[in-house]
């Protein structure tokens, strides 16, 4: 018992000192971490959420994600072959039922990311409970490079995590969504560019880099018809928490640091701003006095 609460606390302090590193550097600050705690790696990486990477599979010649859900040991599963790279004689797979029931899922979230992001990959990857019923996870990933010196550049991770359990023509959703979105902008110059590839970079001292996460949860009942059931509820619940994320991070987030950043410095004359407010007040007294006539 003394083991097992001295390894909770271990975990606990990985992840509170993983909440105040900064978020560009997550996979190294997570790999320095596995390396200094060995023992405490596998429970670690499976609580820490990590930008997506990107797979191809040899038997189709699709890509697809990578995360903690299709791993097992150091090969990962793709939901389009149902094959393990490298591959791995004993992998775990879903039932014969369940694999069906991804293989239409993986379908359908690829219409979904191609009408929502324009691009980008996706991947599904389920698996069956203790109890009965199934969980799964809908991994959507988008980068965006630089096609100049001068343009933006980013990436958007979603994660979303579901249990599912059915109550006779009914079932109930858990879902856990995590965004993680990284904006870097900035000025290219002469000392400040370079071209590898096809592609631009940009040195460090020219980029404004914008980055974090964000996690949210919901829980919702919904009637079923048949397994394919599952795939529309899930998908609507899915898209609600994906435009509450974005909206959420657009109007709080940046508006946020838009304020701060105009509290900091202002674009215009702080003297012509306050003749501005000046002249309001006084219109405004105006039209008062006016009405009051």
């Amino acid at each position: 018992m003394a083991y097992q609460a001295e390894g909770a606390d271990t975990i606990d302090s990985m992840l509170d000192l993983m909440r105040r590193l900064p978020p560009t550097r997550i996979e190294e600050n997570v790999f320095a971490l596995t390396q200094l705690v060995p023992d405490a790696a596998d429970e670690f990486l499976g609580s820490v959420d990590q930008p997506l990477k990107t797979k191809m599979d040899k038997a189709t010649g699709r890509e697809y994600l990578t995360c903690d859900y299709n791993r097992d040991g150091d090969s990962y599963r793709s939901p389009w072959s149902n094959e393990y790279d490298p591959p791995l004689e004993d992998g775990t797979l879903p039932s014969t039922k369940l694999r069906k029931l991804e293989i239409q899922a993986n379908d359908a979230f690829d219409s979904y990311r191609e009408m929502y992001y324009e691009g980008g990959v996706s991947s599904v990857f389920l698996w069956d409970l203790d109890d009965g019923g199934f969980a799964g996870v809908v991994l959507l990933k988008k980068i965006l490079k630089p096609q100049s010196a001068s343009a933006s550049s980013g990436s958007w991770d979603s994660i979303h995590v579901f249990e599912t359990a059915e109550r006779g023509r009914h079932a109930h959703y858990k879902l856990t969504s995590t965004v993680m979105l990284q904006i870097v902008a900035g000025k290219g110059g002469a000392e400040g560019e370079s071209k590898k590839a096809g592609e631009w970079t940009k040195t460090a001292e020219d980029n404004v880099d914008l980055s974090g996460s964000m996690t949210r949860q919901a829980e919702a009942d919904a009637p079923i018809s048949d397994q394919s059931s599952h795939i529309v509820n899930v998908g609507r619940m899915i898209e609600d928490m994906e435009i509450k994320m974005r909206n959420l991070l657009q109007e709080v987030y940046f508006g946020k640091t838009r304020d701060i950043v105009f509290d900091l410095r202002s674009v215009e004359s702080l003297e012509k701003q306050r003749r501005q407010r000046d002249l309001q007040k006084e219109l405004v007294g105006m039209m008062n006095r006016n009405k009051s006539s």
